[in-house]
């Protein structure tokens, strides 16, 4: 009481105290929810005790004498590490941020309400076969009871003032609808700018523009013709766009979108004709956004002759990439068009109509409350038809419907579980081929030296459109006649030359009846481990996982080249200051490593040139729609054809230019300053390109919070790779993990993640992977030497439950 009295004369000095206080308190939460990595720990739904040991990396082998009890512990160990983590991926796909957050998510709440995931979410669960519900209700319950068991659960629950809600075996798969929104709703956008194009365009500069192919791809797949190959440049089109935009000038505003980092993957696979002893070895990187904790979760499961390890979805006891004894998996994004924007044609008599197969019927509507931290409910009415919900945003004036694979539950499935147990690679592929969920690649190697290359989840059997652009389909000319038969998707299995590879590229073409996108990842990183596998010495484990770490951009050589001839000795001699560009230029070393100079400019360079080439023939576009973006992954293919003709009467700015050299000048000018603008207490002879390209990996919801963010963020480091490397790393984008197994073989293989296995701070597992993945250094695939040993035992029942 003295304290506090001499305390309240001093009010700095109290303000201090209880600072303090609030510090100590924090601490002490902190320490309490700390996982439990040892002991014994009684939960009610085992059928006989499991054992958990872990090593220094806390990576947890669940020890079971079935696969239920094993998916219960797997549950409960995942909820230990990263509880908020899932509750907060479940709560993004229901639509529910708001109440922890407040007003500042409703529109992300929004979203998700009009998909309808929870709806599609229970109803996909009742159409699950029986034993994969048995095996997210196993799930549902391991997390439960650590929920119940839990000395303290994770301090985001304690800041944000709430306590999760039980886990039920359908949230499982709203953490899967999620993940199938994060890779594939994203061509919503792209059907938007499509049809802005169709509709301000000639369609030969729609076609100059949009090509989905390159270079690279053609030399990879020149056999499967494209459906949308890059023509001859359009001059006489694209030079009355000029001199239109000439005649009626206007503000430029910024019309080019700049896509380095794609939600993607590297995975490849190599046969035994390829190594010594004539194992097949698999190599996977997930490219996915960074943040703390790492989406993935590694675990190992041992059961009955099952040994099966990778990374899990948290949320899910789904390995997404791994292993057993007998099969080897990984995947890719398949970047294909799986949603199309219905054009509605509404009754002008009664706007509480749309048309369909000629004649008007209802739409059917939808309440939804979406509850607001400390903010009145908003109420949202969804309206539906019966292609699915109306899109919040209008396309071109009119109303669209969303038509989307993962809203339709027939499409949503668990069969990932079955690779688990899968022996064979005949039977691997009838697993993959029936898995629903987000399209994907999928890479196979078995313990016979064999590899195959499929792809999964459902593909639309596109009918009188090619889902490039909005149409209507009321007249029932256009639409999805279901979905492509399972049997008939692609597989391609030991090809000749030894190895298979999947970097989100244009595998397939006109070979294939279907059209699967418009536009994949440009073919540089296919092409650049294609060349590697072929002239590889020796082929093992440490060569593929080496070749992950690639930084290679020979791609950039062309914006290179094309700067180094603007600087030209006579340019020089006029223009001594620009010495120094060409310098840094020259110094380059083909690469995009941490200390490579000359990188930076270039990245800046292309993108300049993208932005002011490409301006002037987009302008209807923004006409159109004030919101149009031209974000098109193909675009070095029309900017480079473009660069390289210079054909004056396409000159993008003849009132400041006098010819295409003066222009590609002036753009590298500005790219140089610019990046000066950013360092300007450095060289530009010193600016290395670890200086620009620093990891920035945050926790979701504190890390902007000075001194909090301090805590709970995963250090800033000078990063090698960039977005178009195979090695894919960006400040917040990268390789969420690196993989590399042979089947038979687990003991040699390797695998490491960004961050570390728990989301708690104090743990001594936060952070403990990330430098091995910034170093590129390989960590095991299976757990080392054990340091705790966890035994979760059945509980006894009371004499109420008996």
């Amino acid at each position: 009481m003295r304290l506090l009295r001499w305390l309240a004369f001093y009010p700095p000095l109290f303000a201090l105290a209880l600072a303090l206080i609030g510090i100590g308190g924090g601490w002490w939460v902190l320490r309490q929810s700390l996982p439990t990595l040892a002991g014994e720990i009684s939960i009610s739904p085992l059928s006989a005790p499991v054992t958990i040991t872990s090593d220094r990396h806390a990576i947890p082998v669940i020890h079971a004498e079935n696969r239920l009890d094993a998916i219960r512990a797997l549950g409960f160990v995942t909820a230990r590490d990263r509880l908020f983590q899932m509750d907060l991926l479940r709560r993004k796909s229901a639509g529910r941020l708001s109440e922890i957050f407040g007003a500042l998510t409703v529109n992300v709440d929004t979203a998700a309400r009009i998909y309808g995931y929870t709806l599609i979410a229970k109803t996909a669960l009742s159409k699950l076969p029986a034993g994969h519900q048995h095996y997210l209700s196993a799930y549902a319950e391991g997390v439960n009871s650590f929920i119940k068991q839990a000395q303290a659960l994770p301090f985001e629950f304690t800041v944000l003032g709430y306590r999760p809600e039980a886990w039920q075996a359908s949230d499982s798969l709203l953490v899967m609808l999620g993940m199938s929104e994060m890779l594939t709703a994203g061509v919503e956008g792209e059907e938007r700018m499509l049809s802005v194009m169709e509709k301000a365009l000639p369609a030969e500069v729609m076609a100059f523009l949009t090509p989905d192919t390159d270079r690279y791809t053609d030399s990879l797949y020149g056999a499967h013709p494209s459906w949308r190959p890059a023509p001859a440049i359009p001059k006489a089109a694209l030079a009355n766009i000029l001199a239109q935009t000439a005649a009626s000038p206007q503000p430029q505003a910024k019309i080019t979108s700049h896509r380095e980092f794609v939600v993607g993957s590297n995975a490849w696979a190599v046969s035994g004709k390829k190594t010594q002893d004539g194992r097949a070895i698999l190599a996977n990187d997930m490219h996915l956004n960074l943040s703390v904790p790492n989406i993935w979760y590694r675990a190992e499961l041992i059961y009955g002759n099952v040994h099966n390890v990778g990374v899990v979805l948290p949320g899910t006891p789904v390995f997404v990439a791994g292993g057993n004894a007998h099969i080897a998996w990984g995947n890719t994004n398949l970047t294909g068009d799986f949603l199309d924007l219905v054009s509605l044609e509404v009754n002008p008599s009664n706007p509480g109509q749309y048309k369909t197969n000629g004649h008007w019927q209802n739409f059917t509507h939808r309440q939804e409350t979406i509850a607001v931290k400390n903010a009145p409910s908003t109420q949202l009415d969804v309206k539906t038809t019966r292609w699915g919900p109306v899109a919040a945003e209008t396309l071109l004036g009119k109303p669209v419907a969303i038509h989307w694979t993962a809203l339709d539950p027939e499409t949503v499935n668990t069969g990932w579980l079955d690779l688990e147990q899968t022996g064979s690679l005949a039977s691997a592929l009838d697993v993959v081929n029936h898995i629903g969920g987000p399209q994907l690649n999928v890479l196979l190697a078995d313990d016979q030296g064999h590899i195959a290359w499929t792809i999964t989840g459902k593909i639309p059997n596109r009918t009188g459109m090619d889902g490039s652009v909005s149409r209507s389909w009321a007249d029932g000319k256009a639409g999805w006649d279901g979905y492509v038969d399972e049997h008939q998707l692609p597989r391609e299995i030991d090809p000749a030359e030894g190895f298979l590879v999947s970097a989100n590229d244009r595998r397939l073409g006109k070979n294939f009846p279907h059209i699967i996108g418009h536009q994949f990842v440009p073919g540089f990183r296919a092409y650049r481990i294609t060349q590697q596998l072929k002239h590889l010495q020796e082929t093992h484990e440490w060569s593929l996982f080496n070749l992950q770490l690639d930084t290679d951009m020979g791609v950039h050589g062309f914006y290179q080249q094309l700067a180094l001839q603007a600087l030209n000795p006579a340019t020089i001699a006029k223009q001594p200051e620009l010495q120094e560009i060409r310098d840094y230029l020259l110094a380059w070393n083909g690469r995009a490593d941490a200390d490579s100079l000359g990188f930076a400019l270039l990245q800046e360079f292309r993108d300049q040139l993208a932005d002011t080439v490409f301006a002037p023939f987009l302008a209807a576009c923004k006409t159109a729609d004030k919101n149009f973006s031209y974000a098109w992954l193909y675009a070095d293919t029309p900017l480079q054809a473009l660069l390289a003709a210079k054909i004056p009467q396409l000159l993008p700015d003849t009132v400041h230019f006098r010819s295409w050299d003066e222009f590609i000048l002036a753009q590298l000018k500005v790219s140089a300053q610019h990046l000066k603008a950013i360092r300007p207490d450095t060289k530009l002879a010193d600016l290395t390109w670890g200086k620009f390209n620093q990891s920035h990996f945050m926790h979701p919801i504190f890390g902007s919070i000075p001194l909090l963010g301090d805590l709970l963020n995963m250090p800033e480091t000078e990063l090698s790779g960039c977005g178009g490397c195979v090695r894919a790393t960006g400040p917040s984008f990268g390789a969420s993990e690196r993989m590399v197994v042979s089947p038979a073989h687990l003991d040699e293989g390797i695998l490491h993640m960004p961050g570390g296995q728990s989301a708690h701070p104090l743990s001594p597992n936060y952070r403990d992977q990330q430098a091995y993945w910034v170093q590129g250094r390989a960590m095991p695939l299976l757990a080392g030497a054990t340091q705790q040993t966890l035994v979760l035992k059945p509980a006894l029942k009371t004499r109420s439950e008996n």
